[in-house]
């Protein structure tokens, strides 16, 4: 079973506050769906400040909610302009860590 992930990367202009927050408003959000426990156990995610991105784990039910959520919430504070988002598989992030080591 391959492991779906989203990457989301970010423009210049986009500050790095606001995207943190944004990220805090949905996985809220997402606890509203599926409590508190569930979201700590399931909702993967890594803000990399230095590269202006969010990775985003959607491999369970509560990790696709919480990609629906953040895109949702990106579009409408910021707009389609403000950021990029590609899925990508975990062999192809593991991949390229290595190459990146």
């Amino acid at each position: 079973m391959s492991q779906t992930l989203y990457r989301y990367l970010f423009t210049a202009e986009l500050p790095l506050e606001e995207i943190e927050a944004t990220v805090l408003l949905a996985l809220f959000a997402v606890e509203s769906l599926h409590g508190e426990a569930q979201v700590r156990l399931d909702a993967a995610h890594h803000l990399d400040k230095k590269q202006r991105a969010c990775v985003i784990d959607a491999g369970t039910p509560v990790g696709q909610d919480l990609n629906r959520v953040f895109i949702g919430f990106l579009s409408r504070e910021f707009g389609a302009d403000a950021f990029r988002v590609e899925r990508i598989h975990a062999a192809q992030a593991a991949a390229s860590k290595e190459v990146a080591s």
